[in-house]
């Protein structure tokens, strides 16, 4: 009897697993550097892979990791169609600085102000630079924290799987 009941456990932690590996992107209202209400449940990329990037202004990693995927960012839309929307969590005093940042880089990126942090902290987000893939069906498949140069070809790789 001991042996059933743990494998039942076994079987509803792996599902449970399996289930929140696959949620759904949650639901925030946000709004882009221009004013424009955005709900992040919406957003979505036509079928194709979506990256979802929460940084800071003052995140040194994060604009890092902006940068490089910027660099090659183009290319990736050719290849694989995916789109990148970068959530900035600076606090509302501070929020004045992402629009002249995303100017000054260039990013092509969508960019959503999330001053409170409503959206990563839905997502469990204990710190940034992090990552969300999101697949067509707008589920998502992985989310890490942190960056190291040169960690971006693991994106596309990823990427790359799910367009096949």
């Amino acid at each position: 009897m001991k042996k059933l009941f743990k494998a039942i456990v076994l079987a509803l932690v792996t599902v449970c697993a399996g289930v929140a590996a696959q949620a759904q992107l949650p639901a925030a209202q946000l709004k882009d550097i221009n004013g424009k209400v955005v709900d992040t449940s919406t957003l979505s990329n036509d079928g194709k892979p979506m990256i979802i990037s929460l940084f800071a202004t003052w995140c040194k990693p994060c604009l890092r990791e902006l940068k490089a995927i910027n660099e090659v960012y183009a290319d990736w839309q050719d290849e694989t169609g995916v789109r990148l929307v970068a959530i900035s969590i600076d606090e509302a005093q501070n929020a004045n600085k992402v629009k002249p940042l995303v100017d000054a880089e260039g990013w092509e990126y969508q960019v959503l102000l999330d001053p409170n942090n409503d959206f990563g902290r839905t997502l469990g987000v204990q710190m940034i630079p992090h990552m969300v893939i999101v697949d067509g069906q707008g589920q998502i498949v992985l989310q890490h924290s942190g960056y190291t140069d040169g960690s971006e070809s693991e994106i596309i790789e990823k990427i790359r799987e799910m367009v096949k």
